[in-house]
């Protein structure tokens, strides 16, 4: 019974550690939402959602919208967008995003495309690739809020320092259901790449 009573303790110390370390973990996701640290860098990530025939869904809208304004305000020389096909055969999350900033106004030759990342992991990837060999150290981090406190947990572990700044019209982050689902879907994800799954 001795023996018993001690496990049955450490199951319950365990399970009581990792609540508190979830409910932490969602409450950093969050602080992390309502932070804009944008900044001088040497070039704007902008993380791809979902395009429509062509056109970036309200969600990528959103977050291109903002790359837009911090290009306006020479914050960096370069910007990124990422994403790619998810299946459709004729367009790429990057490639729209691309096609949309150069349609607001920035200068073609400002503008990088990443088409080929499904997953944010893999695009992250392949944007440290494409600062690395333009010797850009830090850049600047454009998402949902949601979605930034793991982008910048991503980019840290190869090196880049990432200021994180969250699409002020995003559709998700403006209402509070989609907020906390996200945020929570966020927490799992977070959770799994501490485990050692990269997704």
């Amino acid at each position: 019974m001795h023996i018993r009573h001690w496990i049955f303790l450490s199951l319950i110390a365990a399970v009581a550690a990792f609540i508190l370390f979830e409910v932490a973990l969602y409450k950093a996701i969050r602080r992390q939402a309502a932070h804009d640290e944008a900044r001088p860098a040497g070039a704007i990530a902008v993380f791809g959602a979902a395009e429509y025939n062509g056109r970036p869904s309200p969600v990528y809208k959103a977050r291109l919208d903002h790359a837009f304004d911090l290009e306006e305000r020479h914050l960096a020389p370069l910007v990124i967008t990422t994403g790619g096909s998810g299946g459709d055969p004729h367009y790429t999350e990057g490639g729209v995003g691309r096609d949309y900033l150069i349609q607001q106004g920035v200068a073609a030759r400002k503008i990088l495309d990443e088409t080929h990342g499904e997953t944010t992991y893999q695009s992250l990837k392949a944007v440290v690739q494409l600062l690395r060999a333009r010797g850009i150290k830090k850049c600047i981090a454009v998402s949902d809020g949601f979605h930034l406190y793991r982008v910048k947990l991503m980019f840290s572990s190869f090196g880049i320092t990432a200021y994180a700044s969250p699409a002020p019209a995003s559709p998700i982050e403006a209402e509070p259901f989609a907020r906390a689902l996200y945020s929570l879907r966020e927490m799992l994800i977070v959770t799994l790449w501490h485990l050692g799954l990269r997704v």
